[in-house]
């Protein structure tokens, strides 16, 4: 066996073995990151440019003037 499967067989075998607690524990660590990846993204970080400016050559004006006065 290479070293990628000595490396996936034994997280495999460590996630078969994992008591209740700990699939909970997996479980709770899985729905905050869809949280924070997902539902973030598609509430808190929308896309601004796209909204205000419609063509390309708009946003890279937008952006170079801010970084320039900023």
């Amino acid at each position: 066996m290479n070293g990628l499967g000595k490396i996936y067989h034994f997280y495999r075998e460590g996630f078969r073995n994992l008591p209740s607690w700990g699939r909970t524990l997996w479980a709770i660590i899985l729905i905050k990151l869809f949280v924070m990846f997902v539902v973030f993204k598609l509430f808190f970080f929308r896309d601004t440019l796209k909204n205000k400016y419609s063509s390309d050559e708009e946003r890279a004006r937008h952006v170079l003037e801010e970084l320039v006065t900023q």
